[in-house]
């Protein structure tokens, strides 16, 4: 079952967030999630313990992936899609939260990490039957003025503009996530540093209209696999 990092407790600490860290969330969204963890973790300690799978043979996992990026999003008010949608209109780039500082990933790497646990999960599933988080490495933990400014960069022209405003609506300001447990126990690491993501991320943009969207991202995932 998939969620979001939004589920934890954001107390806009320096360190990552741990699988065994209090749910919660100050906005509607991240309560939203928090309580699906929660909901999650009855389910499977009430109704399919992984201490009972001899009597049930049901296994439940649940995963928590960064800010995900990559081609394809266009949904409102999300970084990557508002940048292209300002690039291709010629019109600056509005940023809300430029010193919001978030986990940014390709939507290419939770997805691999979530693939190994289905496969772990499979072969094992009194062991795997936890939660999991699906994190970048460190250097890819950085502010939305950055990413923006990173896009900009590798789609060739553009510019950014500050709108923040200190009355807008409460969002967090720092989020980032701990992925020792994926590390260590099911041998997984982010393959694509900040440059590398944001580059596949804005290659994806800058070929929709003019390639089969299709082959664009088969292509995108057989190079992500070699790595």
């Amino acid at each position: 079952m998939i969620t979001t990092d939004k589920c934890y407790e954001n107390k806009e600490q320096l360190w990552g967030y741990k699988e065994i860290d209090p749910m919660g969330g100050y906005d509607p969204y991240s309560s939203s999630k928090a309580a699906a963890e929660i909901a999650i973790s009855s389910w499977r300690r009430s109704y399919f313990n992984p201490n009972e799978y001899d009597k049930h043979s049901k296994a439940i996992a649940s995963v928590r992936a960064g800010n995900v990026i990559g081609g394809g999003d266009w949904a409102k008010d999300r970084i990557i899609p508002d940048c292209i949608r300002a690039l291709e209109n010629n019109v600056p780039i509005e940023i809300r939260s430029p010193k919001s500082v978030r986990p940014w990933e390709h939507v290419l790497e939770p997805l691999s990490g979530y693939l190994l646990l289905g496969e772990k999960i499979y072969k094992e599933p009194v062991k795997y039957s936890e939660a999991w988080n699906f994190g970048p490495d460190l250097d890819s933990i950085v502010t939305v003025w950055d990413i923006a400014t990173k896009v900009i960069s590798n789609f060739g022209k553009g510019q950014l503009v500050d709108v923040s405003n200190p009355d807008s609506t409460h969002e967090a300001k720092l989020l980032s996530l701990d992925i020792a447990k994926a590390r260590f126990k099911l041998g997984w690491t982010p393959k694509l540093n900040i440059d590398d993501t944001i580059k596949i991320t804005v290659d994806w943009y800058k070929e929709y209209r003019n390639r089969e969207v299709y082959k664009l991202c088969v292509e995108q995932i057989r190079e992500f696999i070699k790595k």
